[in-house]
């Protein structure tokens, strides 16, 4: 039975973990000098990216499209409730342009190549190595989704679980 005991007791136990994916300043380790979200309208440079299926992302195939970048763990419980929209967006959105770069911050390239191969994820992912980080830092948060214009350019940017209307959303921008 669901009380409010109950319920303040969940929101006691889950804050710190609500608070880091939100953004908040408590950081998990390798994350304390994050930077902020890209702000709408900069420019957003694209790196070099192998990809978990052996593939290979360009930053060339990009160009004139609307890219979604995606930071995601395959231990973040906040990414789980997540990722199955973000591959919803790519499957319905990919025929009319829409580019995806989904990139793990897992310690072990295995672990997210286990974790989308178990759910069925086909969006292009690959890891958040320190040379694509050089270019593509992960913004503080997770997930953290932003939305590269055709131009270029950030035309969305969010740190924290979306809604899923919200993913859905995101195909306005193509």
């Amino acid at each position: 039975m669901l009380t409010r005991r109950n319920m303040l007791a969940a929101v006691a136990t889950a804050g710190p973990a609500l608070a880091w994916a939100q953004g908040a300043s408590s950081s998990p380790p390798g994350d304390a000098r994050a930077p902020a979200l890209p702000g709408l309208g900069t420019p957003l440079p694209l790196a070099r990216v192998p990809l978990l299926d052996g593939g290979t992302f360009q930053p060339a195939q990009a160009e004139g499209q609307v890219l979604v970048v995606y930071w995601w763990a395959s231990w973040c419980p906040f990414c789980a409730v997540q990722s199955p929209h973000i591959e919803k967006l790519w499957r319905s959105q990919r025929e009319r342009g829409l580019q995806v770069l989904a990139l793990s911050i897992d310690q072990k390239r295995e672990n997210a190549a286990n974790y989308l191969r178990q759910k069925g994820y086909t969006f292009p992912a690959g890891m958040l190595t320190p040379e694509v980080a050089k270019i593509l830092p992960k913004p503080k948060g997770l997930p953290v989704t932003v939305a590269r214009g055709r131009n270029g350019r950030v035309v969305f940017a969010e740190a924290g679980e979306m809604f899923p209307e919200d993913i859905e959303g995101l195909a306005k921008f193509l």
